[in-house]
């Protein structure tokens, strides 16, 4: 609704990953570069990480539309906790190949030939793996196998693991990975965005939905953005929707660090607080009895009575947003006939 009420074409901060609003964070422009550097080594893997929201998917997105597929033929699967075998026929379906019913001996020469075709065809394979620390070890070794096919003693396939930071963990932190470690070519790991880009995030992809000025945004906002979200792009997405959401209800035109102080309480207050749990711990004569004093259920009954009146005045304000909305739908799309006799 927000996207309306500021005469935008689009909704800038949706949580669903879209290669039309990157942006290029340093450490995002980092991990180009080593995705630049590794592609053109044209074997072995490449490794990115980041934590949940951090801009993974969006990362494929953008480098999908920047491969030159007359010279690199891309297979994308986001993968699940598979065993080796399961994964092979994930990647025969990425190939287009008919694997049910296979043995693991067919669906490796079902792969190989694949790839041959591919590589007569004068492209390379790249695959791209997503939440690659689900995989066990043993599909992870399975994938290690399948980069040393060749052709003219050139690999046919390149892989692109993502995953979470675990991943990494898992990776340099176990000797039963050690055989793909050293096929490791280049690594990245995707950090939060600075306090100094959030205000150009925001600009950037408020400028891709049609933003015309309106909200307005002053300066003490953005690092209560910042510190809010962590400088994790999609919390600061979640948080900026809420945010215009809050500003569209109000009226308000300018975005400022009160208002999303504001946001940012309601968010907090709408959580529910995790009580503790109490261990159950045998009573001695030398350990005395622990008890916990947990808040009663009152105290949370009366912070919502306390809200019960501002929430209505703002479910006021968002039914008359809509019917705004949809009395000015009708009218744009009556006939100019309808219209004019209207008048």
């Amino acid at each position: 609704m927000y996207d309306t009420h500021f005469g935008l074409t689009d909704r800038p901060f949706q949580l669903t990953p879209d290669a039309r609003f990157w942006f290029d964070t340093a450490t995002h422009r980092k991990a180009m570069a080593y995705l630049g550097y590794g592609l053109a080594q044209g074997e072995g893997f490449i490794v990115i990480t980041g934590d949940i929201g951090a801009g993974k998917t969006t990362l494929v997105g953008h480098l999908m539309g920047a491969i030159d597929t007359a010279s690199l033929h891309p297979i994308q699967i986001v993968s699940t906790a598979v065993e080796a075998e399961d994964l092979l026929r994930v990647v025969a379906a990425g190939l287009k190949l008919e694997a049910a019913g296979r043995t693991k001996a067919d669906l490796l020469a079902m792969i190989e030939r694949g790839l041959h075709a591919i590589a007569r065809s004068g492209r390379r394979t790249l695959l791209i793996v997503d939440e690659a620390q689900a995989l066990p070890v043993s599909a992870l070794e399975e994938l290690r196998m399948l980069s040393n096919f060749q052709a003219g003693g050139h690999a046919m396939l390149q892989i692109f693991l993502l995953g979470q930071p675990e991943f990494r963990d898992r990776l340099y932190g176990t000797d039963a990975l050690e055989q793909l470690r050293q096929r490791v070519i280049a690594v990245h790991h995707l950090d939060p965005m600075g306090v100094d880009e959030v205000a150009s995030y925001i600009g950037h992809r408020l400028s891709v939905a049609g933003w015309q000025g309106r909200p307005d945004f002053a300066e003490d906002a953005f690092p209560l953005l910042h510190r809010s979200s962590d400088g994790v792009p999609r919390r600061l997405n979640q948080l900026m929707g809420r945010v215009l959401l809050h500003a569209a209800i109000t009226g308000a035109d300018v975005i400022d660090g009160a208002l999303v102080s504001t946001v940012v309480a309601d968010a907090q207050s709408e959580t529910p607080a995790v009580k503790p749990v109490a261990t159950v711990v045998p009573v001695t004569a030398s350990i005395p009895a622990v008890t916990f004093d947990l808040s009663p259920i009152e105290t949370r009954v009366a912070q919502l009575e306390a809200r019960i009146e501002e929430q209505d005045a703002a479910l006021r304000r968002v039914l008359r947003l809509l019917v705004d909305w949809v009395e000015a739908s009708e009218t744009y799309h009556q006939p100019e006939a309808v219209r004019g006799a209207a008048a």
